[in-house]
């Protein structure tokens, strides 16, 4: 005897389809699951016995009964394969009698026949789709994030026995209506009108969100450096659908999905501690999970007090920031996880902060600040495309309570920016200036004679990096779209230079 039932297997962000077999012959009973499965896998014989004995099912187990998970060549990981090897033995055994070679099953099942949310689901249901199934039925819990994903009914099972019946005469389950997000889902409560003064950090974040330019901000403590990076989504351009797909994707594996709200709708804002180690920032682990780094594709991963961080650990963003993915490798295979973020830092200048406050003394000696100072590497902070100095708030800005410009002011600049930006890249993969590639570099960097003259003497005056001077190039782009300017004027080169000016005040000391 012999049945087979489609599911979706799970590595990393690659979902694959799989196929789960079931053949039973006369024997001593015996339940054995082959096909590289590892030990979530094996252990579903456990949760399997349990829910079908629950049920007075047991009896599908008399006798010889051998499960595989085909492709038998790639390794079977996580719980989800519970309910595909479940429905195969109840067809095996006449249960179930439906054809369903256009159904796939994922989930886990309890031992009281109940079925557990998992994590991925959108990753698999985009799968399955992709392989032509008509239909997916998986846990109730999943179901309003599976049904973002076009092209499959989506069925959500709480009980083995709502799925019996349902396969059986047709009634008791009912598609999922496709999940669309509310207008609240949408906003942010966080706004720049709320923050006094600091135009001139403002107008430097606003260059940053523009062109999804990496920043740095230096200031002593209580000058407003996280107030303002908390405020960056809010204007940055309203995440697209495809994006809040992949992000979603990300969350799902990571098993951060809310669900009532099971879509990403609004960019992610990762603000990390500098106690998080490497496997945290970037990812890890025996079965490779996302790290914050990925965990905030697609929008913001905010590092405060960044010497604070174990250089080790900074030194692994280099590659996932110039990449915009990163690749973890263990024994069990690799997976790549993407990574394409606008990184905010936020430092003091000093360990007590106050170096060059002109309001503060500063208690630190030369050494200290300098130690202080170089726990950050010239390659790390090659990589960060404006750096600015956030000064303490003056008393007049806090006295008078001025009006500020809203958030959605400044996004609405913003947005016509990345819209230049779109029309420019149009069919090339690059989202915005910050991933501008160096073989188009000349090309969407034009330079009037006055400005290509002031990056030629800066380069040779300040000994520049060939990284630094393609990124000043880069920010001078932004400036430039954020003027509406098809080339880049002597200002704009100016501008996106005085963005590059802390490494050499404070670290080329």
């Amino acid at each position: 005897m012999y049945s087979q039932i489609n599911s979706v297997g799970l590595f990393g962000l690659n979902a694959f389809p799989v196929t789960a077999e079931a053949s039973s012959s006369a024997g001593q009973p015996s339940f054995d699951i082959v096909g590289m499965p590892d030990v979530a896998v094996q252990e579903s014989r456990s949760r399997i016995k349990a829910a079908l004995a629950h049920m007075e099912l047991n009896y599908l187990l008399n006798g010889k009964v051998t499960v595989n998970l085909a492709p038998a060549s790639v390794k079977k990981i996580g719980s989800m394969f519970d309910l595909p090897i479940t429905v195969a033995l109840m067809k095996l055994g006449g249960v179930i009698e439906c054809e369903l070679c256009n159904d796939v099953f994922i989930g886990e099942i309890s031992l009281n026949g109940s079925l557990a949310p998992i994590n991925g689901a959108l990753s698999m249901t985009l799968t399955a789709a992709a392989s032509g199934a008509k239909r997916i039925f998986l846990p109730k819990q999943n179901a309003k994030e599976a049904s973002v994903a076009d092209g499959i009914e989506v069925y959500g099972v709480e009980h083995l026995s709502q799925l019996i019946t349902f396969l059986k005469n047709g009634s008791g389950l009912t598609p999922e209506e496709p999940y669309t997000p509310s207008e609240s889902a949408l906003l942010h409560t966080a706004d720049f009108a709320e923050v006094m003064g600091q135009q001139s950090a403002k107008a430097a974040i606003e260059t940053a969100a523009a062109g999804s330019h990496n920043i740095l901000m230096l200031g002593p403590p209580g000058s407003g450096k996280s107030m303002l990076a908390k405020r960056i989504p809010s204007i940055m351009p309203r995440i697209t659908f495809a994006e809040s797909i992949e992000t979603t994707q990300i969350h799902s594996i990571a098993g951060m999905i809310d669900p009532a709200e099971p879509l990403v709708t609004r960019r992610p804002f990762r603000a990390v501690s500098h106690t998080a180690s490497a496997v945290g920032l970037i990812g890890g682990g025996s079965i490779p999970r996302p790290g914050e780094i990925s965990l905030a594709h697609n929008g913001v991963l905010f590092l405060d007090e960044l010497p604070e961080f174990d250089r080790k650990v900074l030194e692994t963003l280099r590659q996932p920031l110039e990449n915009g993915e990163i690749n973890i490798s263990r024994a069990s295979g690799s997976a790549c996880y993407p990574c394409d973020v606008m990184l905010v830092a936020a430092m003091n200048p000093c360990p007590c902060g106050n170096f060059g406050n002109p309001a503060k003394k500063c208690r630190c000696t030369p050494q200290q600040v300098s130690g202080y100072l170089n726990k950050i590497s010239q390659p790390v902070l090659d990589r960060i495309d404006i750096q600015i100095e956030v000064k303490p708030v003056e008393y007049s800005d806090l006295s008078h309570r001025t009006p500020q410009e809203s958030s959605a002011a400044i996004a609405e600049r913003i947005q016509k920016a990345r819209d230049i930006q779109a029309k420019r890249f149009a069919g090339t993969g690059i989202k915005s200036n910050s991933g501008i590639t160096s073989d188009i570099i000349a090309e969407v960097c034009r330079l009037t004679p006055d400005a290509e003259d002031m990056m030629r003497r800066a380069f040779e005056k300040l000994g520049m990096s060939a990284r630094a001077y393609d990124r000043i190039l880069k920010v001078a782009r932004t400036c430039a779209d954020l003027a509406a300017s098809d080339d880049i004027t002597k200002d704009h080169i100016a501008q996106a230079i005085s963005y590059r000016s802390l490494d050499r005040k404070y670290w080329n000391r």
